[in-house]
Order: structure tokens, then sequence, then C-alpha cells
């Protein structure tokens, strides 16, 4: 029976700028939800974010309505109930993951039963600067399978060639954050189409990603800011080939599994991303990559410092510190 429930917000200061399309990053600024047992505190991390309509204060405005709830009403199922699908949900879902974990003797991947690595690859991301200094910043990590490239409608050619010349070996992941329009995406399919690309993530504003049900490309398409859950796939299959699953958009783990589940079911690729974040964020997405085509979660690689007992990021090379900090892993 849940004996204690707090939530609060945290500012992780970048060691370099996170740039997008639609703006600058030089902090995370996390929600962080514990649930006790007793001595026993399950752990959550969630990012409000802008483009969600969120922010840390109304996210902790909207975990007011559990603090009402006797110590036993507060489940995973209970929850999907009481908030809708953002930052705040995900941050509850997990941290009660995390308790039912520790208070179980397992670990989550037992409790799902599944198995998860001790290590992953993950993509690594070249934010949005000029051409040299992105190609500087992808020298250094040119080693790893997959490289994300932020860019936005301004000679994305340039940020993507600066790039690629210094990682030939690289799969590329081509991310305009919903900045470009249709005629831009038909334009660049010769151009794309001579690289090695994985895939072009939410190239549209999700308004008008509907003039993609007639559009063949060349380069598969993924669907970020367009997809949040379950409801809506079918619509999302007539226009994607891949979807980025991120649990600040499922409302944590609990969903995430059944959109991944969801998503092969309809033959798209799986991708797990992330926001800017700590590990605490990335550990329960962990259980997703375990059996996705392709991670992407390299938020705590842009800290200054991360939380202790997370994740270890190498070009590339996702590795988890022993003990972990989730999960009873």
């Amino acid at each position: 029976m849940l004996s204690g429930f707090i939530a609060r917000s945290e500012r992780w200061p970048l060691a370099r700028p996170f740039r997008i399309s639609r703006g600058v990053k030089t902090e995370a600024v996390v929600t962080v939800v514990e649930a006790r047992v007793g001595d026993i505190v399950g752990r959550g991390e969630s990012v409000p974010y802008a483009r969600y309509n969120e922010t840390p204060e109304s996210v902790l405005q909207q975990l007011e309505v559990l603090k009402s709830l006797s110590p036993f009403e507060l489940t995973r199922a209970r929850l999907e109930t009481l908030l809708p699908a953002g930052a705040a949900r995900n941050a509850v879902d997990c941290a009660l993951w995390d308790l039912e974990a520790r208070t179980s003797g397992k670990s989550v991947a037992q409790l799902i039963g599944q198995s998860v690595p001790a290590s992953y690859s993950t993509a690594v991301t070249i934010s949005i600067d000029t051409p040299e200094n992105m190609a500087a910043a992808a020298r250094d990590v040119a080693s790893s399978k997959v490289i994300k490239i932020k860019v936005d409608d301004q000679t994305p050619q340039a940020a993507i060639e600066a790039v690629a010349s210094v990682a030939p070996d690289a799969q590329l992941i081509i991310d305009p954050n919903e900045s470009w329009n249709i005629d831009l995406l038909r334009e660049l399919q010769p151009f794309l189409a001579k690289h090695r690309i994985a895939f072009i993530e939410q190239p549209l504003p999700g308004s008008q990603d509907a003039a993609l049900e007639t559009f063949t490309p060349l380069v598969p398409l993924c669907a970020d800011e367009s997809v949040h859950t379950v409801s809506g796939l079918e619509q999302i299959a007539r226009r994607y080939q891949v979807v980025n699953i991120k649990l600040d958009k499922t409302g944590g783990l609990t969903e995430a599994l059944r959109l991944r589940q969801a998503a092969r079911d309809r033959k798209l690729q799986v991708m797990i991303g992330c926001m800017v974040c700590t590990s605490l964020s990335i550990a329960p997405a962990l259980q997703i990559a375990a059996h996705a085509d392709y991670a992407d979660l390299d938020g705590p690689w842009w800290l200054a410092k991360d939380r202790d007992q997370g994740v270890l990021i190498d070009k590339g090379q996702l590795t988890l510190s022993q003990p972990f900090l989730w999960g009873n892993q």
C-alpha cells in the first residue's frame, strides 16, 4: 500500500547548447516523482515540453489531483483514468513500475516478461550549428553506428553533407522537427537518397502530414510529434514507415509497451526516443529499446553532470552502471 507521494521540478545544466529548429536549450528541466511504501521508494522522471503545451508548473499542477487519493487507489490502471498521456502521467507511471520492482524483489524486465541487455547502441545527436561546427561535433562521434542530425529549412543539405563527410560509415537520422513543408521534402528526395539515411524524422508539422498519404518517399519517414499513443495509429501507418516512441508522449512505460506492440502489428519500425533528460528518464525507456529497431537515448550525454548510477554513453554505445538507479536492475 502506497504510504507517500511527492513531486518536484529539477534543473540540470547542459554541457553545451542544444539547438533544434524551434529553439535552444541550455538546461534540462525535469519533473521527478517519488512513490513510497514504508522505506522503499520508486522514482520516475519526465520532461515537460512546450510543444505539447506543458510547463514544469502545469505538470506539477496536474499531479495535485493524485494527492487526494487514498494510498491503495494509486495504481497504473487507475492512473490512466486520472491523467492524460503526457509528462505528468509518465513520471508517476515510471515511479510505480520502479516501486513494484523494488517491493517484489524482481526487475522491471522480469515483471514485463522480457530480457534486457547490459548495453545498447544509441544514436548520438548533432544539434543545429554552422556546417563547420556540425562537422567538428560529428568528428568526435564518427565511430558511432547511428548519428542524428538536427536541421531546419535553411540549407539542410549543407548540414547533412558536413556530417556525412566526416562520418562516412554511420547511418544518419535526419530530424527537421516539423520545420519542412511538402515541397521541400519532395525537392530533397534525390539528395537524401544518395546518403546513408535510415529515415527522416517528422519532416512536416503534425497538422500538415495528411499530405504524406499520397507521397512516396525515397527514404523512410518517421512519426514523432504526430504519434503519442496507440490511438490514431492506423492513420499514422498510412503516412509513415517508422514511429518514434517517447515515454513523455505515451504517458509512461505502460502505454509505450502497448504502442510498441501495436506498431509491430502494423509492420512499422520502432525507434525509442527521449527528451534532453537525466538517466532517470532513460532507464524505463530501455525496456522498449530492448526490442526496438533504433534507440535515440542520448539525453544524458548533453548534461554537464548526470545522476549517480545512471547510463554511460560513449561514441554511441550506452551501458548501465552497476548498481543501476531504476527498475531493480
